[in-house]
């Protein structure tokens, strides 16, 4: 019953034989003492498991094939299972005239059964019976038990009848797959074939309908629960979207529908071509390369595909860098790119039952077979077309040879006429995709199709994924092919670049609707901008990432691109222009916001002078918007809505000679309003002295439901008479712990702060930082989590709180506690970030400003903090971002006496001091020493 890939004999990892032999050498040492016995057999199949699968791993760092080696380690688990029953059977409990009770099967099932396994796959075991178990097959099936779990192994294992596996495949479907894969191993053969028949004419007849729609719920719940996109850049290798579990509901439908044995036998019953199964074979061979290497990297049964051995694997299956993209980045694509084939497979045979459940009685029920067919009506703009149970479908085969345009008119119709799409209608379109050619690209017709599916108002996001998964959109965009599947190997994209790019699609369209109040700026702007620019939105947004992965600037290259798109979707140059220009500048204004003073009016003057007008200030607020929160979870936040609000409305009077649609004095006198309306119980008197402590820039970019924490915060801490305290909150969205600090402004308080922070090993992802009218520092510090729970959380943010207290009054050694924390953590270990330093005097009026980026870590806020201050630079003000494993950190600096630093041979003694502080801790000690002295 079960599948393997159809491979040459496995390559024997140990001699069985010989092992048999030793059984039966150590049986006579240790006549009548059976526990010794016993451990002496365990010690030994220890040493074989562990020969047998160092072997497996040269071999499959040699040959680089998955399938062999999981057909190997199967292979080698099968026959130290045979080793260990015939060693119990011959020497343990010996039966000199078996009765019928006395008969036993032994079973491979679920993904043993499958004849592929993992170094780390669990071992499934039925033990089959004739009717009930006897004391000699409970004695065979403990002796065979314990011997696996001595070996540390992972064992699933069922004593069952015949009688009782039927009963219980009836009414479990997990147990009715698990027997579906069975696969006879030894014992009584006759057991093993009449459970085979049985199962098929009293469990599978008749009830296939009940089997897909099971199957089908169950991968969907598996999805949700690993995450839905099959792009995420950690993907589960084993459960995730277009992973390996995936292939194994294909074909446990596949086998259930049609009653095949193996995936080759599809071809004849018509659901896959020769082409398409050796797709599933390559799709299978590599998806089972990856997950073995990942186990034997690991050590343990790792399904993630996480960031810290990405590299690892990469390596293993001899991927190199190339132009643009390194070896982990061209690993990963290929990995997508089979995700993807895995779905396009799944795509294929469920058009294919649905095809064979259109000619027969009774039909699949409403997961498979929704697919009855409710009549079929040709679309009045196209009779290559017709309408089949609420899905667009071709009324014939030839319909996209007829006419290529089709290729895109299909989607577009389908758009319009808010239509699903028939399995039939997308598989022949990726038959067809050769058709999709020079002159198609240039087709008027099509072009305007594409521009229209583009920037409708109507599902342009799930009709562009439609297009790129059938691998339509990227023959007719090249330049957007060049980016499918691929990802970014950091930690802050969680997406594929062309994954990312349909999703930002999608947060425009929210924006445009109006419908999410988290968007409260971006969606004001899009109903004020002039209306022939709205196409220009979509096609920027579609274009913005599209020269990913080239060794030039992706936004230059972007451009240029642009500049040789637009035309063909008729835009006139003008407008080709516009494109060109936000797909070149789509990170400015995020940069500007993030990690520049908005008070600093040089910052302002600066942004202004990019971007020149305010319409196109506003095309940049939509898109830039848009961007950040198609990043994935968590990345758009209030905090970063309310600084993109600040720089809008800090740079419109410079774009407008004076005039603002909200000026300065007036959006702050808002800003106080919406506060005082807030703490309507507070005395008025109160509130009035309490706004007054803070400048206008805090009024203009922090959100209300934080200016109404720090009130109530500020105003305890003062009823307890403390000018030196701390608060805790969190921030779901983020996933980050806040740290509120109030305490008396001092040169090295944000460096103390950050060195109580990594001595208890906190790791900073964002600062806020601020002073107030009476000298008091008011910092916000948001630091990862540690903790799934709040109330561990809770426990973990006060004893940093405490650090915090205690290193601002003098009572924490910082320097040696930071030294202990400082090397990076986790994943963020595999990566490599080149530390940056630009000191710049154009930025700011007053101020040097001096960005910081390199690979974060516990501590590096402090030390860098540190260095500044011994370099005898006073630091105005600080901003501090993350982008995943990268750390950019902006200071505004003065020397002692409030000037710049404009000496070039100190400039370049800042720049050396810097770098020093991301060398390796021991590598570093020398050049932090060398700042000290």
């Amino acid at each position: 019953m079960s599948h393997a890939l159809k491979l040459a004999e496995p390559t024997v990892l140990f001699d069985a034989d010989t092992l048999v032999d030793e059984f039966r050498a150590l049986a006579k040492s240790y006549a009548g003492r059976d526990g010794e016995l016993r451990s002496a057999v365990a010690a030994r199949l220890k040493g074989v498991l562990t020969d047998g699968r160092a072997e497996a791993e040269r071999l499959l760092l040699k040959d680089r094939h998955g399938g062999r080696c999981a057909a190997r380690l199967c292979h080698m688990q099968d026959e130290i299972i045979r080793a260990i029953y015939t060693f119990a059977a011959k020497h343990l409990y010996p039966s000199q005239s078996p009765s019928e009770g006395e008969r036993m099967a032994i079973v491979a099932t679920g993904g043993y059964g499958r004849g592929l396994m993992a170094p780390g796959s669990d071992i499934d075991l039925l033990f089959l019976l004739p009717y009930k178990q006897t004391a000699w097959g409970e004695q065979i099936a403990e002796v065979i038990l314990y011997c696996l779990w001595d070996m540390g192994l992972k064992v699933g294992h069922a004593t069952r009848s015949i009688d009782d596996c039927i009963r219980l495949s009836k009414a479990d479907m997990t147990i009715r797959t698990a027997i579906l894969e069975a696969r006879y191993l030894f014992g009584d053969r006759a057991l093993y074939d009449e459970l085979v028949t049985r199962f098929d004419k009293q469990v599978i007849q008749g009830t296939a309908a009940e089997f897909v729609a099971a199957k089908l719920a169950e991968r969907e719940e598996r999805h949700r629960r690993s995450g839905q996109s099959r792009y995420l850049v950690e993907p589960n290798v084993k459960d995730g979207k277009g992973g390996l579990r995936d292939l194994h509901t294909l074909f446990w439908i596949a086998k259930y529908v049609y009653r095949v044995r193996e995936p080759e036998d599809l071809i004849a019953q018509g659901v896959f071509d020769r082409g398409e199964y050796r797709l599933f074979r390559r799709c299978e061979d590599f998806l089972w390369a990856v997950r073995c290497n990942m186990h034997f990297v690991t050590g343990h049964a790792e399904e993630r595909l996480s960031f810290d051995i990405q590299r690892s694997i990469a390596l293993r299956l001899g991927y190199t860098e190339r132009l643009g993209l390194r070896e982990v980045e061209r690993f990963m694509k290929h990995y997508f790119l089979v995700a993807k084939e895995v779905g396009d497979l799944t795509a294929i045979l469920c058009a294919a039952l649905e095809n064979r459940q259109a000619k027969s009685v009774p039909m699949l029920n409403r997961v498979v077979a929704r697919l009855r067919p409710r009549g079929r009506r040709v679309l009045r703009e196209s009779s290559d077309f017709v309408i089949d149970n609420n899905r667009i479908n071709i009324a014939d085969r030839e319909a996209f040879a007829r006419d290529p345009v089709n290729l895109i008119r299909m989607f577009r119709l389908a758009q319009r006429h808010v239509l699903a799409f028939h399995p039939d209608a997308l598989h022949r379109a990726t038959q067809s995709l050769k058709l999709i050619d020079k002159p198609l690209r240039e087709n008027v017709e099509a072009n305007t199709l594409f521009r229209e599916i583009l920037t409708s108002k109507n599902n342009a996001e799930i009709v562009l994924r439609r297009m790129n998964e059938c691998g339509v959109l990227g023959r007719f965009v090249p330049e957007f092919g060049q980016v499918v599947s691929m990802m970014q190997f950091n930690m802050y994209h969680h997406y594929t670049v062309d994954e990312h790019l349909l999703r930002c699609i999608g947060v425009l369209a929210e924006i445009e609707a109006g419908t999410n109040p988290e968007y409260a700026l971006a969606n004001d702007l899009m109903r004020t901008i002039q209306p022939n620019h709205r196409d220009m939105l979509y096609i920027a947004m579609f274009l913005h990432d599209i020269a990913k992965g080239r060794v030039e600037d992706h936004s230059i290259a972007g451009a240029r691109i642009a500049r040789h798109f637009c035309p063909r979707l008729g835009c006139t140059t003008v407008e080709t222009e516009t494109v060109a220009w936000l797909v070149e500048n789509h990170l400015v204004m995020s940069t500007v916001a993030q990690s520049r003073d908005l008070s600093d009016r040089k910052t302002i003057e600066n942004f202004a002078s990019i971007v020149q007008s305010l319409e196109r200030m506003k095309l940049l607020t939509i898109l830039t918007t848009s961007d950040i929160r198609a990043v994935g979870p968590g990345v758009w936040n209030g905090w970063k809505a309310q600084l993109l609000r600040a720089l809008y409305y800090e740079t419109e009077p410079a774009l407008t000679g004076g005039f603002s649609e909200v000026d300065r004095a007036r959006r702050v006198a808002m800003a106080q309003a919406e506060f005082k309306t807030e703490l309507a119980d507070w005395p008025p008197a109160e509130v009035e002295r309490y706004m007054a402590r803070h400048y206008p820039a805090y009024w203009l970019k922090v959100d209300l439901p934080h200016k109404i924490a720090h009130a109530r915060f500020v105003r305890d801490a003062e009823r307890d008479g403390r000018t030196l305290a701390t608060n805790v909150g969190f921030d779901a969205v983020r996933g980050v712990t806040e740290l509120t600090v109030l305490a008396p402004d001092h040169p090295w308080l944000l460096s103390f702060i950050a060195g109580a922070c990594a001595s208890a090993g906190a790791n900073i992802v964002d600062a806020q930082i601020y002073t107030t009218t009476d000298g008091m520092a008011f910092d916000t510090i948001a630091i990862t989590r540690a903790f799934d729970r709040d109330d561990d959380e809770a426990r973990r943010a006060d004893r940093i709180a405490d650090a915090i207290e205690k290193a601002l009054q003098g009572d924490l050694g910082l320097p040696e506690m930071v030294a202990k924390r400082s090397a990076p953590k986790g994943r963020i270990r595999a990566f490599a970030v080149e530390p940056e330093v630009t000191i710049n005097n154009q930025w700011s009026n007053r101020y040097t400003v001096v960005e910081v980026s390199g690979l974060d870590r516990p501590g590096l806020l402090y030390e860098m903090t540190t260095t500044l201050s011994k370099l005898n630079l006073n630091i105005a003000s600080a901003h501090v971002a993350t982008f995943g494993e990268r750390a950019v950190d902006v200071f505004y600096v003065t020397d002692l006496m409030g000037a710049k630093i404009s000496s070039p041979t100190r400039n370049a003694a800042v720049k050396r001091a810097l770098i020093g502080v991301f060398a390796l801790p021991q590598e570093g000690a020398a050049a932090r020493r060398a700042v000290g002295a």
